[in-house]
């Protein structure tokens, strides 16, 4: 394929200001610097009506030159705490916090391509939101408290991108519908009786009790799910709290993800995990408590926007760059814009194993292949430009 030269002429600052917004990574829900630095380079394009919605999340509008409808497209900006164990040159100036999901990517991405979309405003039947998200990394996640802070009102279609290690550089994901999970979290005390390691006997032992909860609450998948639907339990946290090798604790407490693609699955989830619960700790003369939360809903993409996307790709990188996926577990606050509009979320390949950057997300390891920003900005641009009638 051939980039459009007006992606050209802007990748280099592309990964410029995605080096930048890398060394100096922010948590969710802390992101004021990487904020203000988006807001800043966005006054500097001109242009734009930038709002600051929410403490660290913005949203910035530009008229066309025609009337039509409003296109909102979302980058999410945070970061994760994270130790960066890379040894690129501008790795995280920030002990403990890095970039390992590529949002760095996915802000500076969309910072170029308000530059893009700035210059051809005249011929644009339309408006474009570009919503700068905070906190997807952690839920209850940025997404909704932007919706309920106007970031979709007047907004007809909604697009969002993720870059992702898991296929090479040139590929995008094609899937209608579910794409990503919904994702829940369960916090589970289980209480018993401490004591000495030597007399067990005496004791009513937590960890005994957590390990065959941990055990039967993968049953739930095995047992209780048909093998046509599909859902995860992972308890990710565990700790008992004690304080020597040689005491019987109180109270051991667990954390676990629970992910879905079923509202009938998801929804029949806490009661199958407090049955569980109850029947083991009941039986060893426990008690327990236990705390679900609702976490991220799925991210659907719509079924004729579906159609247009892949129509895209094949016409702009070739048809061998569109590939049909099957949903994914991972979990997206995306699904909240979704709620408001129809739209698509796209998987844009980032991987490339001759510089290492095929490490899985979330790892201290990680890398983003730079070239990949290329083909997220030139799809992002021909998008917009197709979208609202200015290709």
């Amino acid at each position: 394929m051939q980039f459009s030269p007006e992606v050209l002429a802007v990748a280099e600052d592309m990964v410029s200001r995605r080096r930048y917004i890398h060394q100096h990574p922010e948590l969710s829900f802390e992101e004021f610097e990487t904020t203000a630095y988006i807001e800043n380079r966005l006054k500097e394009i001109g242009g734009y009506e930038i709002k600051r919605i929410t403490k660290t999340g913005l949203i910035a509008d530009l008229k066309g030159g025609h009337p039509g409808k409003r296109i909102a497209l979302r980058a999410d900006i945070d970061a994760l705490p994270i130790t960066e164990e890379t040894d690129v040159p501008f790795r995280s100036e920030n002990p403990g916090v890095m970039h390992a999901c590529g949002h760095d990517a996915h802000a500076a991405t969309m910072l170029t391509l308000a530059k893009l979309l700035y210059d051809k405003k005249e011929s644009l039947h339309g408006d474009v939101r570009l919503i700068f998200q905070f906190g997807e990394e952690q839920p209850p996640g940025g997404a909704k408290p932007m919706v309920e802070a106007s970031a979709m009102d007047g907004v007809d279609e909604v697009f969002g991108l993720h870059y992702t290690s898991s296929y090479p550089t040139g590929k995008m994901c094609i899937r209608e519908g579910a794409v990503t999970s919904a994702v829940d979290r369960v916090d589970i005390s289980v209480f018993g009786k401490g004591g000495h390691s030597s007399t067990p006997e005496i004791t009513v032992d937590p960890i005994v009790m957590s390990a065959q909860i941990i055990l039967a609450l993968q049953t739930i998948v095995s047992r209780r799910i048909s093998a046509l639907d599909s859902a995860v339990i992972s308890v990710c946290i565990l700790n008992a709290v004690s304080s020597s090798y040689n005491v019987i604790p109180d109270e051991v407490r667990m954390t676990a993800s629970i992910r879905t693609f079923s509202e009938e699955v998801r929804s029949a989830m806490p009661g199958r995990i407090e049955a569980i619960l109850k029947g083991i700790t009941e039986s060893a003369g426990g008690s327990y408590k236990m705390n679900y939360l609702f976490g991220y809903d799925y991210v659907i993409n719509d079924k004729q926007i579906t159609a247009d996307v892949k129509k895209l790709i094949c016409d702009v990188f070739g048809e061998d760059a569109a590939i049909d996926v099957k949903p994914f577990m991972g979990s997206e606050d995306f699904s909240a814009f979704l709620a408001k509009a129809p739209g698509y979320f796209l998987w844009c390949g980032a991987g490339n194993p001759e510089i290492h950057a095929d490490v899985p997300h979330h790892n201290a390891l990680y890398k983003l292949d730079e070239e990949a920003m290329k083909y997220g900005a030139e799809y992002f641009y021909r998008l917009v430009l197709r979208r609202l009638g200015a290709e």
